[in-house]
């Protein structure tokens, strides 16, 4: 494994002119890919399903295409993971639930079958924290994904799957509530975006908090994200919050004419390791180095984000899983299981016990947690003082951030407060576990654009991961800002996924 690398060169563009010009190759990438994803799932448990025969078929019919077919594929050959709660056709999405094993669509979300269109390769989907309900990947119920540089700690969540996926193939895609694509890429040493909210069609992913709902990629270059944001956004009738691209978008970055903001309510929290600070510290001198001037601001609102982004994910998550009862979806059961001190009455009819024993056994604790409180949230009599004051607050967030990128161009944050934490460490603290994402909950809750980038490593060797925001639409910018800064620190898999596959 390459802890850091300076080379600046896309690797998906390297492997796509290599197979325009021997398509043959594409075998041998395909075949490399189904090789580090088995290795991944013996190791860090990290794929649910691989798919093998249906790669290699898909391999070997992109080898047959003539030169002007290939030559419009941006994304010829290239392996791409899938998180399991985004539907392909024909095969199970379980989005890590029992609720929902077996279940098989018969569509294959818009973003996955943009990047198939693009020329990528599906290999298989990935481990997730259980309706990705989770930031540590632990609430799966096929069991735990471990980090790819200690086994005994988390990858992240609730997309760790495809976070520790992408250090073997070269595009992951994951979903991101409340920084589930950047947290577990900080974790993994890899790049994590999430895009603006609308600009990648949701139609296919199973919905967690639709308000905040977004799929996200993961890469070992920046470059490599533009290449997949530009064939998988824009906008889908099968979405009605999907958008169109605008026109004029905004401008990219030039460090000689950029101002970076630092959140003066980010460096009074508690918590940071000295290591993240350090980094933190080293990130702002790096930027001052290349000609950006670093500017304080203050976002008072951001301070209730962590509890804005519970009240509103749980909420909603309550509504959407109400689908999942036995008769529209789910797996039917009809008695609960043994475990519960739940009894049924002969009074009961079978409609009760239907009910109750599918979702009863069917879901996992951290999925009924969110579902009590969100359904308590949304009762009469406490949707104005819970769940209604969160919206507003969530409004003055926004407001907020809209505000600071009038006087700067790009925000600035450690993207957690730790390096991976130790599996088991957080699993009996929901709320210690909530916290590990209060520096990337806001950027969901505005509907803004933000990346994750690896930026060095703790004493333990972990990876720290720092978080770039912009504003709506501003995805160029980010990429532009993160492919300077790739120069400093690299990324942690680019030789190894190089040597594989190049």
């Amino acid at each position: 494994m390459s802890k850091t690398s300076l080379n600046k060169i896309s690797l998906i563009k390297q492997l796509v002119d290599k197979h325009r010009h021997d398509p043959a190759t594409i075998t041998k990438t395909v075949a490399t890919a189904l090789a580090q994803a088995e290795q991944a799932q013996q190791k860090h448990n990290a794929w649910l399903a691989i798919f093998a025969e249906q790669a290699q078929q898909r391999a070997a019919s992109l080898a047959e295409l003539s030169p002007e077919e290939r030559g419009k594929l941006p994304l010829y050959g290239v392996p791409l993971a899938v998180k399991d709660n985004l539907c392909w056709t024909g095969e199970p999405t379980t989005c890590g639930s029992k609720l929902l094993e077996g279940y098989v669509p018969s569509y294959t979300a818009t973003v996955v079958e943009r990047l198939e269109q693009a020329g990528a390769v599906v290999i298989g989907k990935t481990n997730l924290d259980e309706f990705a309900y989770g930031s540590s990947n632990e609430t799966s119920a096929f069991g735990a994904v471990t980090n790819p540089f200690d086994e005994t700690r988390t990858p992240g969540g609730s997309s760790g799957g495809s976070a520790v996926a992408a250090g073997g193939v070269l595009l992951a895609l994951g979903s991101d509530t409340g920084g589930s694509v950047r947290q577990p890429a900080a974790f993994c040493g890899v790049y994590g975006l999430k895009p603006t909210y609308g600009r990648l069609s949701r139609y296919g992913l199973v919905a967690f908090a639709s308000s905040m709902d977004q799929i996200g990629l993961f890469s070992n270059h920046p470059t490599d994200l533009r290449l997949a944001l530009a064939v998988s956004s824009g906008a889908d009738s099968h979405d009605a919050t999907s958008a169109e691209i605008p026109e004029k978008l905004p401008a990219g970055f030039d460090p000689k004419n950029a101002t970076i903001g630092v959140i003066k309510e980010f460096q009074q929290e508690e918590g940071l390791q000295p290591k993240v600070a350090e980094a933190f510290t080293k990130l702002c001198d790096t930027l001052e180095k290349l000609g950006c001037r670093i500017k304080e601001i203050s976002l008072p609102a951001i301070v209730h984000s962590t509890a804005v982004y519970m009240l509103t994910a749980m909420a909603e998550a309550s509504t959407n899983l109400s689908r999942f009862d036995g008769v529209n979806y789910g797996n039917r059961r009809m008695s609960l299981p043994n475990d519960t001190d739940a009894v049924f009455t002969e009074d009961d009819d079978a409609l009760l016990r239907m009910y109750a024993g599918t979702r009863g056994a069917g879901f996992g604790d951290e999925v009924k947690r969110r579902i009590m409180l969100g359904t308590f949230a949304l009762a009469e009599g406490y949707y104005d003082a819970y769940y209604l004051r969160a919206q507003k607050v969530r409004t003055l967030i926004r407001q907020q951030f809209d505000a600071a990128f009038e006087e700067v161009d790009l925000i600035i944050s450690p993207t957690t407060p730790t390096t991976a934490f130790r599996l088991g460490e957080k699993s009996d603290d929901p709320v210690a576990m909530y916290l590990a994402d209060m520096f990337t909950n806001p950027a969901n809750e505005a509907g803004i654009c933000a990346l994750n980038i690896p930026w060095g490593s703790d004493d333990a060797e972990l990876p720290i991961g720092m978080q770039l925001m912009a504003p709506a639409f501003a995805e160029e910018r980010l990429i532009q800002a993160a492919e300077q800064l790739h120069e400093v620190h690299g990324s942690f898999f680019y030789d190894a996924v190089l040597g594989l596959y190049l």
